[in-house]
C-alpha cells in the first residue's frame, strides 16, 4: 500500500516554506515537524527579518513544535529540512531527540556532517538526499540573482 504521507510529500511543504524566505529575502531554507502524520510546526529562515544569527528554520520549528506538544523533547517526531542542518542545529536538535531527521540538499561548506557527524541524539536516523535537486535549484537561483 503506497503511503499519503511519504517522506516526499512532507519535503514538499518544507520546500513551501523555503519559497517563503526566499520571498522575504531570507536564505531560502524551510522546515517542518511531523508527528503522527500531522504537521505540528513549519518555519523557515528569518535570520534577516529578525536580525538573529540563530533565526535558522530548524531552530524556529523545534520552538514551535515544543510549544505545540508542551514539552521539551521532540520524540516520536519527525524534521523534514530542506538543507542539511549546521552545527549549532544539529546541536539543538540532538537535545530535542527528534526520532527522524530528512533533509534535501547536502551543505558540504557548512552542514553538520562535515564539522560534527556525530552531534545528533545516537537514536535518532537520518535520511538524506530528498528532493535534493529541488532543494538545490531553490538555493541556487537564490545566490545567483544576488550576485
Amino acid at each position: 500500500m503506497i503511503h499519503p504521507f511519504d517522506d516526499e510529500y512532507f519535503m514538499k511543504r518544507a520546500l513551501a516554506e523555503a519559497e517563503q524566505a526566499s520571498r522575504e529575502g531570507e536564505i531560502p531554507v524551510g522546515a517542518v515537524i511531523v508527528c503522527q502524520d500531522q504537521i505540528i510546526a513549519r518555519a523557515y529562515n528569518q535570520t534577516e527579518t529578525l536580525s538573529d544569527v540563530t533565526a535558522h528554520a530548524e531552530m524556529l520549528a523545534i520552538t514551535s513544535a515544543t510549544g505545540r506538544l508542551g514539552g521539551k523533547y521532540l520524540t516520536g517526531c519527525t524534521l523534514y529540512v530542506t538543507l542539511e542542518p549546521c552545527v549549532m542545529c544539529a546541536g539543538a536538535l540532538a537535545w530535542a531527540q527528534l526520532d527522524r531527521i530528512v533533509w534535501g540538499a547536502s551543505d558540504i561548506k557548512r552542514g553538520f556532517m562535515k564539522f560534527a557527524p556525530k552531534a545528533l541524539h545516537p537514536k535518532t536516523q537520518v535520511t538524506a538526499g530528498v528532493l535534493a535537486n529541488e532543494s538545490e535549484a531553490l538555493l541556487k537561483s537564490f545566490f545567483e540573482a544576488r550576485r
